[in-house]
């Protein structure tokens, strides 16, 4: 080979080592970014009493790099239980957060959902919900802050219009908690969640599993669901989309990201 030849193609093997590690998605190990800390691209509020689209009083907002809920434009929370779609379906995937609860619940929300926010998946697509109607039918990871008073465990798993499957038997009881700490004041908390279509679910704080079930399906005495279930004809639920919760506590996140697992 020539000298020249042998210059070149070095320079070939340093370009595709280069292309190959920048493809890579953000040197992270699969993990994408769903909020681009900018705006709201990408998502699609659902607000109860208002059309999907509609972000009644600014509810969800981009500021200084994060995803704020917040209620300055309410005169009361009235029942306008919120939820934040990303436009995506997702089946087999791990999913993180990182956020906290800031200030004074909004006057008039109920007392359960002080410091109460959460991850919902498997859900319908904001278009197909009601309404009126105030949450999508989906597998919750209900994420709450400590109240100074009792202790209160997060990545809880809650069930609008679903069931699971926990310890083999079929759960229909609407949450069952999870076995992390309480997390008091203002920190921020990381969640992660694997999902694995129709199959596992585990739920992670901090790095530890709290609480893992199988087997998310369709309940079929909720009328919402059981106008999926008439629709599809598949009770066990192995898709749907990802959304933030609104119910009426400030709540900020800094950073929402996906990694895609294989089926």
């Amino acid at each position: 080979m020539t000298p020249i030849r042998f210059a070149v193609a070095i320079v070939l093997i340093a370009f595709t080592a280069a292309l190959s590690f920048a493809q890579k998605p953000d040197d992270k190990d699969g993990w994408v970014p769903l909020f681009n800390g900018k705006n709201l691209d990408g998502w699609t509020p659902k607000i109860t009493g208002y059309e999907a689209g509609e972000n009644f009083g600014n509810t969800f907002r981009v500021e200084d790099g994060v995803l704020k809920v917040n209620y300055e434009k309410y005169p009361a929370f009235d029942g306008k239980f919120g939820h934040l779609f990303y436009k995506e379906k997702f089946s087999h995937y791990r999913l993180r957060a990182e956020y906290r609860f800031t200030g004074e619940q909004c006057k008039g929300g109920p007392n359960w959902a002080i410091r109460n926010s959460g991850l919902m998946l498997h859900g319908q697509t904001p278009e197909t919900m009601r309404k009126d109607q105030e949450f999508p039918v989906s597998i919750e990871v209900q994420l709450l802050g400590g109240n100074g008073k009792d202790p209160r465990t997060t990545a809880n798993m809650c069930s609008p219009g679903t069931n699971i499957v926990l310890a083999d038997k079929l759960f229909t009881t609407h949450c069952t908690n999870s076995m992390s700490k309480t997390f008091a004041g203002d920190q921020w908390v990381l969640v992660e969640v694997e999902v694995n279509g129709s199959g596992k679910i585990k739920h992670f704080i901090n790095g530890e599993q709290v609480l893992e079930y199988d087997q998310p399906q369709l309940d079929p005495k909720d009328p919402d669901a059981a106008k999926i279930l008439a629709k599809t004809g598949e009770k066990l639920l192995s898709e749907g989309t990802i959304s933030l919760q609104s119910e009426s506590h400030p709540v900020e996140f800094r950073k929402v990201e996906i990694k895609k697992l294989k089926q």
